[in-house]
C-alpha cells in the first residue's frame, strides 16, 4: 500500500495540475468541501485529494474518530489502492468548513437535503457551487427551492457503490464514473481530477442520466430485502425478477410521462429488464461476468438497514410512486417494494429469493 497521497498500482493514476480559479486576475486552486462525507463523500472527496486537490469533508464523529486515527484508504474492484495520512484529511463534524469552498460537493441522504441546504445558506460562501451527488431526482428542485440564487446547484450523479469496510477504508465494489452538468467550475474540477478511480464526466443532459440511473437503483431496495451481498442477490433468478418488474413499470410510467430516461452503463434502459431477468444460465455465465461488481459490493439501503438507519425508499422506488399518482396511473410493485422496506426499517428480517417473488408479484 502506498503512504500519504500517492496511489499505487500499476497504471494508477497520475497527479495532475490542480485545478485553479481566477479571481482578481490571480489564480487559486479550486477548494472543495464535502457535506455528508459518509461512504460516497469519503471515497469520492478521497480520490479528489489523492488527485491534489484541497478537500474538506464534514459528516459524522463515527467517521472523523476512525480516518483520525486510521486516515483514508480506498480501493475499487480493479485492484487500484490509495492511502492519506490522518495528519493530511481536514474532516471536520460542523458545517463551518463550507465557508471556504467553491464547490460543495453533497453526499446527504435525500431526506437531510432540506437540512443540508440550510447548513449551506447560514455557512458556504455566496456564489459557490451545490453539486447534488445524492440518490433520486427530487433533490435538486429542494436546493434550488431553500437556497434560490445565491448559490448554483448543479445535479450530479455517482452511479457505483461505495463499501465502508472499517478503519478508514472505503472500497468501490462497482464500475463507473462520476457525472455532472457541465459549467466551466465543473470543467476546471474535472481537469483537476483527472484520469482517476474518482474521475468526472460532464452532461449536458443530466435529468435523463438521473432517471436512468434511477431505474439501476431500483435493485437497491432488492439487495436490501435479499439481506445479501450484491453479487449474491444478482445470481438469483426470483430476486432479478422482482428487480425487472420494477423497472418494467418504471419504464412504463416514464414513458407515460414522456421522460426518456438515458443509458447507464452497458445496457440500455429498453434492453435492461430482459437482461436481468435472463434464465441463470445466461445471466450468471454471460451477463454478470462481463459486468464489474466484486464480492464486498453491497447497497447502500443494506448498509441503512444493517445500521438501523432509515433508508431512502421514498426517493427511488418512491419517486416511481408518486409519479404514478400524479400521472393517475398504478405502480403495484414499486409500491408494494416501498411497503416491504418500511417493514424491514423495523426489523422485519430478510426475505428469501422464491417468497420476495410472491410478495411482490404474486406468483
Amino acid at each position: 500500500m502506498s503512504s500519504g497521497n500517492r496511489a499505487s498500482h500499476p497504471g494508477s493514476f497520475g497527479f495532475p495540475t490542480r485545478a485553479s480559479l481566477h479571481i482578481a486576475g490571480e489564480a487559486r486552486p479550486l477548494r472543495v468541501a464535502v457535506l455528508g462525507a459518509g461512504s460516497i463523500g469519503c471515497f469520492v472527496g478521497g480520490c479528489w485529494q489523492a488527485a491534489g486537490l484541497p478537500v474538506t469533508f464534514i459528516g459524522r464523529p463515527s467517521f472523523a474518530s476512525d480516518i483520525g486515527g486510521y486516515g483514508l484508504t480506498l480501493s475499487d474492484y480493479s485492484g487500484w489502492e490509495a492511502s492519506i495520512s490522518p495528519v493530511n484529511v481536514d474532516y471536520r463534524c460542523g458545517p463551518e468548513g463550507l465557508a471556504g469552498a467553491d464547490i460543495i460537493a453533497l453526499c446527504v441522504k435525500s431526506g437531510a437535503t432540506a437540512d443540508a441546504a440550510k447548513q449551506i445558506a447560514q455557512h458556504g460562501r455566496e456564489g459557490s457551487i451545490v453539486l447534488s451527488l445524492q440518490n433520486g431526482i427530487s433533490n435538486v428542485d429542494v436546493l434550488e427551492h431553500e437556497l434560490g440564487s445565491r448559490f448554483r446547484v448543479v445535479r450530479g450523479m455517482v452511479p457505483y457503490n461505495v463499501a465502508y469496510l472499517g478503519e478508514g477504508r472505503f472500497h468501490k465494489g462497482v464500475a463507473g464514473e462520476i457525472y455532472s452538468e457541465d459549467a466551466a467550475e465543473m470543467r476546471e474540477l474535472a481537469k483537476g481530477i483527472g484520469p482517476s478511480p474518482g474521475a468526472l464526466k460532464l452532461s449536458s443532459d443530466m435529468l435523463s442520466l438521473a432517471w436512468g440511473k434511477l431505474l439501476i437503483n431500483l435493485n437497491n431496495a432488492v439487495s436490501a430485502l435479499s439481506g445479501r451481498t450484491l453479487l449474491e442477490e444478482l445470481r438469483e433468478r426470483d430476486y432479478r425478477r422482482v428487480f425487472a418488474a420494477s423497472m418494467s413499470e418504471g419504464l412504463r410510467l416514464l414513458e407515460k410521462a414522456r421522460i426518456k430516461p438515458a443509458k447507464v452503463g452497458a445496457v440500455g434502459p429498453r434492453l435492461l429488464p430482459w437482461v436481468i431477468g435472463a434464465p441463470d444460465w445466461l445471466f450468471n455465465n454471460v451477463f454478470l461476468k462481463k459486468w464489474k461488481i466484486d464480492a464486498k459490493a453491497r447497497s447502500s439501503m443494506s448498509d441503512d438497514l444493517a445500521s438501523g438507519r432509515r433508508t431512502e425508499i421514498d426517493y427511488i422506488n418512491g419517486e416511481l410512486v408518486r409519479l404514478a399518482d400524479r400521472l393517475g396511473a398504478s405502480a403495484p410493485v414499486n409500491r408494494k417494494i416501498v411497503q416491504l422496506i418500511r417493514k424491514a426499517e423495523s426489523g422485519a428480517p430478510p426475505l428469501p429469493p422464491a417468497q420476495l417473488r410472491r410478495e411482490i408479484l404474486g406468483r
